[in-house]
């Protein structure tokens, strides 16, 4: 695979995000930046005050939208589950 085929490659990644995560905007900044960046997939509260995201897009376009989300106002992520899964082809990204 070359530099190239590697940065261009999509993928899509289930993260878990921990911290001061919920009531702080955190969805629709991941909205805005994913939209930005040209990530689908979506953004959901989970009941334990963690936020769980699936983002499909390149490395560095997911890279974007995660840095541009710990930039947030208010949000202070503490600690991340992050694992690869299976591309899905989603044609947008929403927010559950």
């Amino acid at each position: 695979m070359s530099d190239n085929e590697y940065i261009t490659r999509k993928i899509r990644k289930h993260i878990i995000f921990y911290g001061r995560v919920q009531g702080v905007g955190f969805r629709y900044n991941a909205m805005y930046a994913a939209e930005s960046y040209g990530v689908t997939g979506w953004v959901r509260n989970l009941y334990d005050g963690s936020v769980e995201m699936e983002a499909e897009g390149t490395e560095e376009a997911i890279d974007r939208v995660i840095q541009t989300i710990q930039n947030g106002r208010y949000i202070m992520i503490e600690d991340m589950s992050v694992k690869s899964v299976p591309v899905e082809n989603d044609r947008f990204f929403k927010i559950r």
